[in-house]
């Protein structure tokens, strides 16, 4: 594996868990609203002045609309979804393991959508996958009194989908853009969304603790900058399943974060669940190697030519 493609998929794997990671310290200062509004602020200023100073190119209308959507999709729909699971109680290694079903809906979906062929195979993937999701979730509602309400746990499923649906809209663009100045417009329109959902509810004040502030420079400089800027890098380089694979990556690297910083240790039901995930992965995106069956024309072919005799013609 060439040392660029090496780093591109370290690199995605941990910055995109360290995502929820700032979900979990920031939504313990404010509401998930106020979080993800000061977040794309403070990103759309950095990106968007580092992009008119550096970058500043004249954009095609087309290219705009599509990434628009693209934004609100990657980064509204998906970050909103996960940081307002995290916020309702839903422990963080749990909303990545859902969200992380991305390599199994890809895998499903990628035929559909991109011409691939999916087998028989990626469909049972899919259904284990589920299995074991199920299992991780029961494990926390039976673990204990809990604070997220049932429903919580469906929101990473619906920021999975809305996170799949910008990664096939990104890959069928007409217009499509380079990251650098891709990131920038995704954060601007992921600001005006999320400013006017805190406004609406009353939180677009921020709390006046140092902690909240640590956790808005956190998400921007390691999960926006860090975590989306591998992720486009990475769907230009690897595809949709590639890189969804590598997602797939982050559920353990976000317990170790989460065990390192706050002490929150996985139970057996967990750890029993994530192993079901990934023998459902395995199914969905391992492929097996074909085998051809020689080529009887071309083996005779490579022959050497043999001497043949020549009838002799009888001279009457």
């Amino acid at each position: 594996m060439p040392v660029s493609a090496a780093v591109t998929s370290i690199g995605l794997v941990v910055m995109w868990s360290s995502g929820f990671i700032g979900a979990e310290l920031g939504t313990r200062e404010a509401p998930a609203d106020t979080l993800l509004m000061w977040r794309f602020l403070a990103a759309a200023a950095i990106l968007g002045g580092a992009w008119a100073l550096f970058r500043r190119r004249r954009l095609r209308p087309r290219a705009l609309a599509e990434q628009a959507a693209i934004g609100a999709l990657s980064q509204g729909g998906y970050l909103g979804g996960i940081v307002w699971a995290v916020g309702l109680g839903v422990p963080s290694g749990t909303a990545a393991l859902i969200a992380a079903l991305q390599p199994l809906a890809a895998g499903a979906l990628a035929g559909r959508l991109l011409g691939e062929t999916v087998s028989p195979r990626q469909w049972a993937g899919l259904a284990i996958g589920l299995g074991g999701v199920a299992l991780v979730v029961q494990g926390d509602l039976s673990a204990g009194p809990t604070t997220a309400p049932a429903w919580a746990y469906g929101l990473p499923f619906a920021a999975m989908a809305a996170l799949l649906a910008a990664s096939f809209l990104e890959r069928r663009a007409r217009a499509p853009l380079a990251p650098v100045d891709a990131i920038p417009l995704h954060c601007l329109v992921s600001a005006v969304l999320f400013t006017g959902v805190a406004l609406a509810g009353g939180h677009a004040a921020p709390p006046a603790g140092g902690g909240f502030w640590a956790a808005v420079a956190w998400t921007v400089l390691l999960s926006t900058v860090g975590g989306y800027g591998f992720y486009w890098l990475s769907l230009r380089r690897n595809g949709v399943t590639g890189t969804s694979a590598l997602i797939y990556l982050t559920p353990p690297t976000t317990l170790v974060w989460a065990y390192a910083m706050f002490g929150d240790a996985p139970g057996w039901t967990a750890l029993a669940g994530m192993a079901v995930c990934v023998i459902g992965v395995t199914a969905a995106t391992v492929r097996r190697p074909v085998r051809r069956r020689p080529d009887r024309s071309a083996r005779l072919a490579e022959e050497p030519v043999r001497d043949r005799a020549v009838p002799r013609v009888s001279a009457e």
